[in-house]
């Protein structure tokens, strides 16, 4: 009773009049700015400020309405991050624990603020509980803080030792923690720089991962035994080892079974993902289609990580000449409800895949019934070939993309002329546009079809593009979710598609 008297105090004197925050009822009042701007954000309407403000107030961003509406609005949404429901069933244990501690470390550091130090050290009392049996560190040091405190104001020598004892213990496990996040992030920073940039970041890879090993076998925390798997698969990515990039996926896994008070929707996601990958670049349909199944099943379905895996298992069936699968996941990830929702950029890759498997089953469709049964809307050639495709500078590499594909139909329709114009404007783009190194493979291909321009368009093999295949061969796809990494088609097996139509 002691504890609400004290809390009860401090709400009497500092309470608000109201807390705004977006919860169903407040959702259910459709005349409200808030909930117009609400839901037309989640629907994905808006690219900026120009946008919502012309929506909610035909004005412009700077207008005062709209300025204002905007700051409550953000006040309200931050409001109602206090009141998220993380006891969902799609949320792991883990996840659960963590934001409750956070939440509830939150309402101790507000208590001690307000001198409410009593009720703040039994709540203190009741978070490292919880924090003890996830190991969550950064948290056992924090309330272990409070309550040696409160336990040498009360002249508690037993109390004060046992705090002080998590204290000094999980001091050194956060350090720890701290040293193995910094290690990760030294590789993720550099991860996506072209691979000539990445030598020296390869030679101290080997430092890092030798000190990881060494962390978690003097630290049972899972935070260190994450980072140290996840610098792993990044190393033996690097060296193309992918069997060696499946070995550590698997014991990380194992980790995850063996220790399930740890378990962690995101990470197991992100293993399995390095999974796929590594099965995508080993031409490994067979066992990617196992793994990608059990993958699917493990995530709500139409959720973020099903559809980044149906997208790494579209483009797994593609490399691997499986087009009914490939034209199978394509219309299974298409066809949910939630496609519509998925950020811009997501559904332009869709795009992207589309047009290459709808060549496929325009090509291959003609010997192969099967394939072409498959397809559930028609894929409108004549005005995809009249698209523009004008991309901003900084999604250049989608006009790339489409505009090989849009010469993949125009040679396979015998349009050279049309052909030669967009194989002018790749050559443009690879002479004054292109990173040298980050768009390697790509220009190489562009080499390539200028070879069949200049030959007029006859058959065989034209003069001059061998080198170009060789090179393309020298350097085999690395696709590390970059756009200026995508493939659908590897490039090498595109080249023969082109030899075959000529």
């Amino acid at each position: 009773m002691k504890h609400l008297i004290e809390i009860s105090k401090i709400v009497t004197k500092k309470k608000v009049r109201k807390i705004e925050i977006f919860d169903d009822n407040a959702l259910k009042q459709k005349n409200s700015k808030f909930n117009e701007f609400y839901e037309a954000l989640t629907a994905n309407k808006f690219k900026n400020d120009r946008d919502a403000a012309m929506f909610l107030y035909e004005s412009t961003p700077t207008d005062d309405k709209y300025r204002q509406l905007k700051s409550r609005f953000r006040k309200r949404l931050l409001n109602t991050l206090f009141f998220l429901d993380v006891n969902r069933p799609s949320a792991s244990s883990y996840d659960r624990a963590y934001f409750s501690c956070n939440k509830d470390w939150t309402l101790v550091k507000i208590l001690l603020s307000n001198g409410a130090n009593k009720t703040a050290a039994a709540q203190a009392r009741s978070i490292l509980t919880t924090a003890l049996k996830f190991k969550f560190a950064d948290v056992i040091v924090n309330c272990a803080r409070i309550l040696r405190e409160d336990a040498a104001n009360n002249a508690d020598e037993k109390n004060f030792e046992i705090y002080d004892g998590h204290i000094k213990q999980y001091s050194n496990v956060l350090e720890a923690e701290i040293r193995s996040e910094e290690l990760f992030q030294r590789v993720t920073i550099n991860y996506h720089k072209p691979l000539h940039e990445l030598t020296d970041l390869q030679e101290r890879i080997d430092t890092y991962c030798d000190a990881l090993v060494s962390l978690s076998e003097i630290y049972d925390s899972p935070v260190v035994y994450y980072n140290m798997f996840l610098v792993w698969v990044y190393r033996y990515e690097m060296l193309r080892d992918f069997e060696a990039v499946l070995e550590v996926c698997d014991r990380a896994e194992k980790y995850i079974e063996e220790h399930p008070e740890y378990y962690r929707d995101e990470k197991l996601a992100l293993f399995q993902m390095k999974k796929m990958s590594a099965y995508l670049h080993l031409k490994d349909f067979k066992n990617g289609k196992v793994n990608a199944e059990k993958c699917l099943s493990s995530f709500p379905t139409a959720s973020e990580p099903w559809f980044d895996f149906m997208e790494i298992y579209f483009l797994l069936a593609m490399h691997t000449d499986n087009h009914i699968n490939a034209l199978a996941i394509f219309n299974r990830a298409t066809g949910q409800n939630k496609f519509k929702r998925l950020p811009l950029e997501t559904r332009e890759r869709w795009k992207v895949y589309e047009a290459y498997m709808m060549f496929i089953v325009e090509t291959e469709g003609r010997k192969n019934l099967i394939l072409k049964k498959q397809v559930r809307k028609a894929f409108k050639i004549d005005k995809f070939l009249k698209d523009g495709l004008l991309y901003p500078r900084n999604q250049r590499n989608f006009t790339i993309l489409f505009l090989i594909a849009q010469i993949l139909y125009l040679l396979d329709s015998k349009q050279y002329n049309e052909a030669s114009e967009r194989i002018d404007r790749l050559k443009s783009y690879a002479n004054r546009q292109l990173d040298k190194e980050a768009n390697y493979r790509v220009i190489q291909f562009i080499r390539m079809l200028q070879t069949i321009a200049k030959n007029d368009y006859n058959s065989g093999i034209p003069p001059n593009s061998e080198k170009y295949l060789q090179r393309l061969n020298e350097r085999p796809p690395l696709y590390r979710g970059l756009l200026s990494e995508l493939e659908v088609i590897p490039y090498e097996r595109l080249w023969t598609t082109v030899l075959e139509m000529l």
